[in-house]
């Protein structure tokens, strides 16, 4: 398995909209932005697309170059690229989601090309060797994360979440991962969000787990601030993700 980190920002992105920061204008002036967090996985046989953030999908993936997308919620920042991509002439593209019937907007009234499969928590979906499994994680709306298992190997892919579920942190113990990428939105702070971890959180999770190596991902401005002096304070085996980043 392939996994490619097409964006790994949270929904205001890097730089920030009028922001100022030190992060934001480092991220101005290298060009090195955070776009709306997404994951390609390719397999043999495969090539998933996770989240749908990207509103340049139609020219990023020709007709016929994804077998399917995997969804992991409703939020407007991880499916704005379904909005065109429905559109479009080519064959009708599956899309794998958590049972939310509200959806976004009137994408389930207007699908076009669009083949929403909503999933049971769980419950491994198997598709050319490989198996897709949908995990129940912590946030506002219904969502998945999801875990990926090919060759006696596994990936997991975990965004938006607070923390996780009892009952997916011990599908997690009793089936150690090869690579979990991780949502983390913010520096430590004494309130917590209701919806993203803070880096306390994941370090706390880390710690408590049998990950042998965790990127982070959907990172605000905040986050990218506090890793310029803070960076070697990350344990061993734990990376800051990047957009374009790409691990086999």
């Amino acid at each position: 398995m392939r996994m490619t980190l097409l964006g790994t920002g949270d929904a205001s992105g890097v730089p920030v909209y009028g922001c100022e920061c030190v992060a934001c204008g480092k991220a101005r002036t290298s060009n090195i932005r955070r776009l709306p967090s997404s994951a390609l996985l390719e397999t043999q046989c495969e090539r998933i697309l996770i989240d749908t953030g990207l509103t340049d999908l139609t020219v990023r993936f020709p007709p016929g170059t994804l077998t399917r997308i995997a969804i992991t919620h409703f939020h407007p920042d991880h499916v704005l690229g379904l909005f065109l991509l429905r559109w479009g002439c080519a064959p009708p593209l599956e899309i794998l989601c958590p049972p939310d019937n509200e959806g976004c907007a009137d994408l389930y009234k207007n699908p076009g090309t669009l083949k929403f499969k909503q999933l049971r928590p769980y419950e491994p979906v198997f598709v050319n060797g490989l198996s897709i499994t949908p995990l129940p994680l912590i946030h506002s709306k219904p969502t998945f994360g999801y875990c990926f298992d090919s060759d006696g190997k596994r990936i997991c892919y975990l965004t938006d979440t607070i923390g996780l579920p009892p009952e997916t942190r011990s599908y997690l113990m009793k089936r150690p991962c090869d690579l979990i990428v991780f949502d983390c939105s913010y520096p430590p702070r004494e309130k917590k969000n209701q919806n993203h971890n803070t880096i306390n959180d994941v370090l706390q999770i880390y710690a408590e787990s049998n990950f042998k190596q965790l990127v982070l991902t959907h990172i605000g401005h905040e986050l990218d601030a506090w890793l310029a002096n803070n960076k070697k304070l990350l344990p061993e085996g734990m990376i800051v993700g990047a957009d374009g980043m790409m691990i086999e």
